[in-house]
């Protein structure tokens, strides 16, 4: 069986000569650098409720961008006409911001070297388009998964969702790269709502956001396939322990982390904090900066000696995976935790060079815009707390606590502007005692600094346990842009982690 190719709709676009146009009117204003983008990012969106289809949405955006370095400045200007006379005077408008940045810009932009890469073509590994699948079909299973969980008398209510994404992209620069891509992407989920006299709860999917195709959803095993009927079959029964279940007493306790919760752990006290131009101070929307600073690099004791962390761009079925970066960066996999030390950062091509020390003076592929009318930004790559090759399996991690806590799920999070202190709660957790899971508790939350948290891990379980999880919404910069972004880890136990009690903080 073949492997997906370029679709011919987005081949047939004139982004090849509308490029040519662009930096040849670019170079001619004098700038030293410049790169052109064209890019159409197609989405769709499916929602369900209680067996009936509630919405089905598309969204198209396409368009072209022109960045230039013009007088040591940044200058940038985008369109959405397809034709050389605005490819002409979108690179014009380009090097008049430039022009206007120069006069207020104190030190001189510069870019790490690339090498080149003359008309390449990447496409991420899928089986089939979700959005060649027709609407009817997918909805079709929306409404099934929904009215399976709804013969539990447990469940109340039931929904179910599927975000779809096809983005390409082609670009190409002064120095001479030429890059046209594609990947697909897709999330889906379900939701049981259910209640009691007292209290009222949720158990969600904890299926990740993959780049696969529709064959994650109908597939088979071998095609990387979620087993939706096993869950379907157990989030009814799920719920209704949750929702009998038993207050947690406050307090501290071992804590054993499924990857469906501790990916996102990761990206908020790793992923995020080691974003170089957070590190720096130049970014500080959405998230702030990071209290690790890159006076702290090589020396900074993140966590315990297990503690492995990794970026890669190339990982497959990675949400964050590319070919090439939006600066023609061929993309990498680095070290950037190692025996529990920082050793390293996301870079984009500028901030690459203003730390040389750091993969060889390159960037190591993290420059992404989201759309046609956004420039480029530094992204996180896909962020993962590598597995112990001979390590244990989860049952065998839970043989190892005496009283404790294990979390299934990401839910809710909390964390402050130096990426430092945070708290998370999950879907559900389980107490453990003499070794054994005892049942599930309720209102729970895990309280820590990112380097007691990381400190207090004693081991990290066997490749058998580790997971790629991840999501479709990481928000960054302003102008705000969204980038998708995976996560991997295996289960890992931590000891000595404080416990909340969400109901009593809350003053319930």
């Amino acid at each position: 069986m073949s492997g997906p190719v370029l679709d011919p709709t987005f081949a047939a676009l004139p982004h090849r000569r509308l490029g040519e146009v662009a930096l040849g009117r670019a170079e001619q204003l004098g700038a030293t650098h410049a790169d052109f983008r064209l890019e159409r990012v197609r989405s769709q969106h499916l929602g369900v409720r209680d067996g009936v289809l509630q919405g089905a949405s598309d969204a198209e955006d396409l368009g072209f961008a022109v960045r230039v370095l013009h007088g040591g400045a940044w200058g940038f200007a985008s369109g959405v006409v397809l034709t050389e006379a605005e490819a002409v005077a979108v690179a014009e408008r380009a090097v008049g911001v430039a022009r206007v940045a120069a006069t207020m810009t104190t030190e001189p932009v510069r870019l790490a070297p690339e090498p080149t890469y003359d008309d390449v073509t990447w496409v991420s590994d899928y089986d089939v388009d979700p959005l060649g699948v027709p609407v009817a079909e997918k909805a079709a299973v929306l409404v099934d998964w929904t009215a399976r969980l709804l013969r539990s008398d447990a469940v109340d209510h039931a929904t179910a969702f599927l975000l779809q994404v096809h983005e390409n992209k082609y670009y190409a620069d002064l120095a001479g790269t030429r890059t046209t891509q594609q990947r697909v992407r897709l999330q889906p989920g379900f939701e049981a709502m259910g209640s009691t006299a007292t209290s009222f709860d949720a158990m969600a999917s904890i299926a990740p956001p993959v780049g696969r195709g529709w064959e994650y959803c109908t597939g088979t095993p071998a095609q990387g396939a979620w087993d939706w009927d096993a869950e379907l079959a157990e989030v009814p029964d799920l719920l209704a322990e949750k929702l009998a279940a038993p207050s947690v007493e406050p307090g501290t306790y071992d804590l054993l982390v499924h990857p469906s919760n501790l990916w996102l752990t990761i990206h908020e006290s790793i992923g995020h904090a080691t974003e170089l131009d957070r590190a720096l101070g130049y970014e500080a929307n959405y998230a702030g900066t990071s209290f690790a600073t890159p006076d702290h690099l090589g020396t900074l004791r993140y966590g315990s000696e297990v503690m492995h962390v990794t970026g890669d761009r190339t990982y497959p079925h990675g949400l964050s995976t590319v070919g090439y970066d939006d600066e023609g960066v061929q993309t990498q996999s680095w070290d950037i935790v190692r025996d529990g030390v920082l050793v390293g950062y996301q870079l984009d091509r500028a901030m690459g060079e203003r730390m040389p020390e750091l993969n060889g003076g390159r960037s190591n592929g993290c420059a992404y815009a989201d759309s046609p009318g956004h420039v480029p930004v530094q992204r996180m790559a896909n962020v993962s707390l590598q597995p112990d090759p001979d390590g244990p399996s989860t049952e065998e991690l839970v043989g190892r606590v005496e009283r404790g806590i294990y979390v299934v799920g990401d839910k809710s999070w909390s964390i402050d502007m130096q990426r430092f202190n945070f708290q998370f709660t999950g879907q559900r957790f389980y107490a453990i005692e003499d070794g054994e899971l005892r049942g599930q508790l309720r209102d729970v939350a895990y309280q820590a600094t990112t380097t007691d948290f990381w400190g207090s891990l004693e081991a990290v379980g066997g490749p058998q346990t580790w997971v790629l999880g991840g999501a479709f919404n990481c928000g960054k910069a302003q102008p705000g842009q969204v980038a998708a972004v995976s996560h991997g880890c295996p289960t890992s136990l931590f000891r000595g982690v404080s416990i909340l009690n969400t109901a009593e903080e809350g003053g319930q």
